[in-house]
């Protein structure tokens, strides 16, 4: 694994672990279950994804650099069928998708998604042509 991957995981850790911790705050202020809506399940299989999304695109990024885009678009295909193969029938069993139910899957994938752009973007534009 190179160092910029490792770097860019072990960064995903720490501010999914932050905002994680924020969430649990804003629940607890909120006065709602903590570990209800599958919230750990969600923080871990999102960690999961995109780390193995970002480590596929690392490996086929010096001999196909020009399907990065692809590949990262195919990955976020791949949590949205996660998240609805998993987490969907869980949260529509009353009939409804609370607020807290969404979150509990969106903050982890929104967190997720911004930092995998940033990094990509950033591996894209120190990539010599």
């Amino acid at each position: 694994m190179k160092k910029p991957t490792f770097k860019f995981l072990v960064v995903l850790i720490l501010v999914l672990t932050v905002v994680f911790a924020a969430h649990l705050f804003i629940l607890q202020n909120k006065e709602l279950p903590f570990f209800a809506d599958r919230i750990v399940l969600s923080y871990l299989v999102n960690y999961a994804l995109a780390a193995s999304i970002l480590i596929f695109i690392q490996s086929k990024f010096n001999k196909k650099s020009s399907h990065t885009g692809f590949m990262f678009l195919a990955g976020s295909g791949i949590k949205f069928l996660v998240f609805f193969l998993v987490f969907y029938p869980f949260y529509r069993e009353d009939g409804t998708m609370s607020t807290s139910e969404f979150a509990a899957f969106f903050v982890p994938y929104a967190t997720c998604l911004i930092l995998e752009v940033a990094f990509l973007s950033k591996q894209l534009n120190n990539q010599d042509f």
